[in-house]
């Protein structure tokens, strides 16, 4: 058989899966109608297979008999996910119908169904209720729930059980979660994960600890190589991997399970074991490992196409992988329709989909200007971007331009850290043979964190790209134009992909270094306070002359980087992290060894203290942030109002600075505080009697007191908030500060927000409204 042939017929199944994902994301949108529709389609399904009864009697030619019999999957795939949505409905409906709106206190009992992670705001992890509680209802159907918690309890993993006292609100429509429920307090463990989950837990746990005390940051990715927890990567090495495209490697994929089912399979065969025992003996690998890693939507979809390929190998029949990764979707889809909106899932598909199809082509195009050997390391992880790009840019405006460059320097690594950091897991406990494992796995986790940060270091290693909708098509064509020319498809197509790619380089460049330089010459030369549109975070800057004041990063370098080009700041004079939250410290790589001095709030933890040694290491001067403590930014003076030097990490402990003086707009700064941290600091803090600009503290949420911003009487309150699910800034502050005439600026509407004085009075101009405007007026 030709091999085109044989990848039409690999192809059959595309329609299939196709069905299914599309009936998925409507059915999950549309819950109400899903029954209905479900009913319709099973009809449909049983019409086609009677019209291909009759076609194979009749023997016409193979497509008027294959067109009915593919139609009756199609339609029967579409119907099985309508029909599992439809059976849900119920139960989902009557949970989303209990009376939780307003903030009602809830009490629930959950039990731990996914990974328990850390987020730039605290804990979240995917659970399933047990049971809810609020005023005389209780409620005990077994829905999905999201939990979100500013600490977990010790010894909470997968499997494990808790209640905890919270609220809750409804995500949005066809969403898994029924529920996204926030706790109120720390929830109490009522049972730890028990038998083979708590055995994982137990392993997982075990490799964390084996891995705690060896070099960061190559010690922090053993375990997302090994078993995909991420939980000692810090934010500064997450987010080199990402700009380096290397993040994949610590999702466990298809590639962690290709590894565990063909050394398992091997192993069965060097036995001399028989066909049906080793593919057994993949089989029972491949359950164990995705109980130990967790099913993550990329590991159930990995590990599905796994088991297919292994019957396959069974049967004698082991087909084209197009089929087993379609036939794989179709049936995970239909098992969880709720993938269908999960980007991790897409992902997952879009970069298996591109291996299979897209890199062997690319081999043959590059293999006409270099050897093969290298045209086929280049082109797996160029298929992979290209594939992967356009759904990346809905999470990060960016696109990783050395990426490819990456993954060849990290591919000798990947396999033998992701192998034996396994082994050093399972042999966590064995005395001196885990530990010597997991130090021999350090070596490829430290080629592949050093690598990560020298690439994400490297002048242009990203490329700022437009988000959403439109950046997702714009990159598409732009990777399909790219594949078209290493591909060398006929002459108009060519010249087609030229065009296309010239009209990206002159956007590229209009949108980028001309538009920065557009920017930048719009804004006022003469700011003093600058809030950066850095998303759900803080970076406020202080200038004063030339010297410069920064007050927290932002959860991202990239958006700090912008902002810093945009106002033409070279250099931090002061770095102010308020506290140690991801959403404050997060962007701190913008400014590593440019930055001379650093005050912090209290540490906690071992991560807060190497995000600081780093700093330290770039040439700035780290100290602690007391109550009292003062000094001056170019001819202004800045003092620190709080926290006292016994106050706990955390919110209520953000350092809270006061800015005034050298012709600035008087300036509080109030981090993270809550309305008991606000009071708690206004206790004992000297105040002047008003101020020109206050900084809207927890980006605007409900809990702040209202006599603090009294006292305060600020003539411009400055909202540092970016999309979030938590409705920052809430309609109670924003009406608090209207009813006490205090003008308002909010970075997510209006971009970049800059602040100054002259003989006029107090002005402050909008990114996205760039006329100036006095508070007053």
């Amino acid at each position: 058989m030709s091999g085109r042939r044989a990848r039409r017929r690999d192809a059959r199944l595309v329609p299939v899966a196709a069905a299914a994902w599309i009936a998925a994301a409507w059915a999950t949108a549309q819950p109400a109608q899903a029954g209905v529709v479900a009913l319709v389609l099973w009809m449909a399904a049983v019409l086609a297979v009677a019209v291909a009864i009759v076609a194979a009697r009749g023997r016409p030619g193979m497509g008027m008999r294959l067109a009915p019999g593919i139609a009756a999957v199609v339609l029967a795939c579409a119907a099985g996910v309508c029909t599992h949505v439809a059976a849900a409905e119920p139960a989902r409906t009557a949970a989303a119908d209990l009376p939780t709106a307003g903030g009602r206190a809830l009490t629930i009992e959950a039990t731990a169904v996914g990974k328990i992670e850390r987020s730039a705001t605290g804990w979240r992890f995917d659970a399933r209720l047990d049971e809810l509680r609020v005023g005389d209802t209780r409620f005990t159907q077994p829905v999905p729930l999201v939990i979100r918690t500013a600490e977990v309890p010790v010894g909470l993993d997968l499997g494990g059980r808790l209640r905890l006292n919270a609220t809750a609100w409804q995500p949005d429509a066809g969403s898994r979660e029924v529920l996204v429920v926030d706790a109120t307090a720390v929830p109490e463990l009522l049972a730890s994960p028990t038998g083979v989950l708590g055995a994982a837990a137990a392993l997982r746990r075990g490799l964390v600890a084996l891995t705690a005390d060896l070099p960061p940051p190559g010690g922090g990715l053993i375990a997302g190589l090994a078993v995909g927890d991420t939980g000692a990567v810090t934010p500064e090495l997450d987010a080199e991997m990402k700009a380096s495209s290397l993040s994949h490697l610590t999702a466990v994929s298809g590639a962690n399970c290709a590894l565990v089912v063909g050394i398992a399979y091997a192993l069965a065969a060097l036995c001399g074991l028989r066909r049906g025992i080793r593919v057994a003996a993949g089989l029972g690998a491949l359950i164990a490992f995705v109980v130990l890693v967790s099913p993550e939507p990329s590991v159930v979809r990995a590990a599905a196409m796994a088991a297919i390929a292994m019957l396959g190998l069974l049967l004698g029949r082991t087909g084209a992988g197009l089929s087993l990764l379609t036939a794989s979707v179709a049936i995970l889809l239909i098992a969880d329709p709720w993938l269908a909106v999960s980007l991790g899932f897409a992902l997952s598909v879009a970069a298996t989909g591109a291996l299979l199809v897209l890199a062997g082509p690319l081999a043959e195009g590059l293999g006409r200007w270099m050897p093969a050997p290298l045209a086929l390391l280049i082109s797996v992880p160029l298929a992979a971007q290209l594939a992967c790009g356009p759904l990346i840019v809905l999470i990060t405006p960016t696109v990783s331009v050395l990426g490819v460059l990456a993954n060849i320097l990290a591919a000798p690594a990947a396999p033998l850290g992701t192998v034996i950091g396994l082994a050093a897991c399972l042999s966590a406990g064995i005395p001196y043979l885990g530990s010597g494992l997991a130090a021999l796995a350090w070596l490829p986790a430290a080629w592949i964190a050093a690598t990560a940060g020298e690439i994400a270091r490297l002048p242009g290693a990203t490329l700022a790209w437009p988000q959403g909708e439109m950046g997702l098509i714009a990159l598409g064509v732009v990777g399909a134009a790219v594949a078209v020319l290493i591909v060398g498809a006929r002459r108009w197509a060519r010249v087609t992909a030229v065009l296309v790619l010239a009209a990206s380089v002159t956007t590229a460049l209009a949108t980028g270094p001309v538009a920065d330089a557009v920017a930048r010459a719009a804004v006022p030369s003469e700011w003093a306070i600058a809030a950066c549109d850095v998303g759900q975070g803080d970076a406020v800057l202080v200038r004063s002359g030339d010297a410069v004041l920064l007050i927290d990063t932002g959860p991202d370098p990239e958006p700090l980087a912008h902002c810093l080009r945009q106002l033409g700041v070279e250099r931090i004079d002061l770095l102010v992290l308020t506290h140690f939250d991801l959403d404050h410290r997060g962007g701190v790589h913008a400014v590593l060894g440019r930055t001379d001095a650093v005050l912090h709030g209290p540490v906690d933890g071992a991560e807060d203290e190497q995000g600081l040694r780093e700093l330290a290491d770039g040439g700035a001067r780290v100290t602690a942030a007391v109550r009292g403590m003062s000094g001056t930014i170019g001819t202004a003076h800045w003092r620190v109002l709080w926290p006292r030097a016994d106050t706990p990490p955390g919110n209520d402990a953000s350092v809270v600075v006061e800015i005034t003086g050298g012709g600035l707009p008087s300036g509080i700064y109030l981090g993270d505080l809550s309305a008991a941290g606000q009071q708690a600091m206004a206790g004992g803090a000297v105040l002047r009697s008003g101020y020109a600009v206050v900084k809207v503290a927890h980006h605007g949420s409900a809990d702040q007191d209202p006599r603090l911003y009294e006292r305060l009487a600020p003539a411009l309150a400055l909202v540092s908030v970016g999309e979030n699910d938590y409705g920052h800034p809430r309609r109670e502050t924003l009406d608090l500060l209207a009813a006490l005439g205090v003008r308002t600026a909010r970075t997510d509407q209006d971009g970049l927000v800059v602040v100054w004085a002259d003989a006029a009075g107090i002005h402050f101009w909008r990114e996205r409204a760039p006329a100036a405007v006095a508070p007053g007026g």
